[in-house]
Formats: structure tokens, sequence, C-alpha cells
């Protein structure tokens, strides 16, 4: 294994040094200068660990400013996922399905613990988003934006932070791979319906019903990811290259 440059060395330091003294977003770090000096490198070795933490949201140079702790936001981790899944699918492999399936994983692992406590006021948001899916479905599309928020909204009661960053960052993740904006696979009663279900079982309390209506929903994702494009305009969909338009 090679040994850690001392830019490196000095990123890790500054990540110390950040939760040493329990800094926040937003929060002052040491100038350059300081930190040349409290960790005993050049100018160059700073510069360098900066601009990769910098990468990764957990510093923000503002120039002129100074270098602040970062938001540290997940999007460089969706950033991440999109690319992986976009060279794999670009190889032949499923990489939107996989995502999918890291998904479903994770969100048939908490559905059931929704439907144990969900507040009053969390079920009106989500009968709201079902509501809205409904008067979109008419027009003949479900907005990828009205179902993203039910995905986010149905975990709110959770108040946890770093999952509703994660489930976002599967959504970015899944909407940058995308390519081929088509809706051929997509029945927007069908998502409805699914959706009212799950909102229907949580509603109940019921968390098995709400697990299966979870799966229930990820196989219809799954049918549509097998599916193979529809229509006449094969511009997009190269081998390799076509994505359904997947609600999800």
């Amino acid at each position: 294994m090679a040994r850690p440059t001392m830019a490196q060395d000095v990123e890790r330091g500054i990540k110390e040094l950040i939760l040493d003294r329990r800094l926040a977003p937003g929060d002052a770090l040491p100038t350059e200068a300081e930190l040349m000096e409290v960790f005993g490198v050049g100018r160059v070795s700073v510069r360098e660990a900066l601009k990769s933490l910098q990468a990764v949201n957990v510093v923000e140079i503002r120039r002129g400013s100074g270098t602040f702790v970062g938001s540290l936001s997940l999007s460089p981790f969706a950033e991440g996922l999109a690319f992986r899944a976009a060279v794999r699918h670009r190889q032949g492999a499923p990489g939107l399905a996989e995502l999918t399936e890291v998904r479903e994983a994770l969100e048939t692992g908490l559905v059931g613990a929704v439907a144990a406590s969900v507040p009053a006021a969390d079920l009106d948001v989500l009968r709201g988003l079902v509501a809205t899916m409904e008067a979109e479905a008419h027009t003949g599309r479900v907005a990828r934006s009205t179902d993203r928020a039910f995905h986010l909204a149905l975990y709110a009661s959770f108040d946890n932070h770093l999952l509703s960053e994660v489930l976002d960052a599967f959504w970015a993740a899944m909407d940058r791979v995308r390519e081929d904006l088509d809706d051929g696979h997509q029945d927007p009663a069908t998502t409805c319906a699914q959706h009212r279900e799950i909102v229907d079982a949580v509603a109940a309390a019921d968390g098995e019903r709400a697990v299966r209506a979870m799966r229930t929903h990820f196989d219809g994702i799954r049918a549509r990811l097998n599916a193979p494009p529809r229509g006449p305009d094969t511009r997009a969909r190269r081998p390799g290259n076509a994505l359904p338009d997947v609600r999800t």
C-alpha cells in the first residue's frame, strides 16, 4: 500500500481539527498560514488538501473571505452513484436496476416502522401528494418531482436528516443517469394506485401491508426497467445508452 502523501495527511488533520473544535457548517477554519504552522507543511500541501476537501463539501473556500466548514452535503455521493451507474450501463450492466435494488432494500426496511407511528400531519401531506399525482395522471404523466416528494415525505416522521439526504441522493443519481425520457412504459393510474395503497397501509398502522405495498411498487419499477423501449424514435436508444423514464 502506498504511503499517504503529505496533502492527504493534511486532509485528515483538517477533518480532525473540525471534530476536535466542534465546528459546524459555515464556521471559519484557520487561515492557510495557520494551517501550515499547525501541520508543519508548505502552502502547496495545504492548498491541495483544501481543494480535495472542497470537492466533497467538507470545506468551502470563499475567495477573499477565507475558508469555512462546508455544507457536508451528500451531493458528491450522488454524483459518484450516478457516474458508477452510467459507466456500468454503458458496459451493458444494469446500473439503474442496481440503484433501484438498493433503494428498495432501504425503503422496505423502513416503511414498516413508519406505519407504526406516522403523525396525522404527515398522513395529510402524503394524501395530498397522492391527490396531486391523480390530478397529474389526467394529463398522462405523474411529475417526478411529485413522486420524489412523496418518498421523502413518507419518512419525515423519523426526523433523520441523514436518511433524507441518502434517499434524495439516490433520486438525484437516478435522475442524472436517465438519458431517454420516454414515458412509454409508465402507467400513471398504476403509479397513483400503488402510492395510495402505501398511504392506506401506513394509515392503518399495518406494517406488513405497508412492506407488501412497497415491494409491489418496486416490482413495477423492475418490470419497467426490464421492458424494451417502445416507439419509432430510436435516436437515444443505442445499445447500452437507452434508459426508460421510471417513476419511483
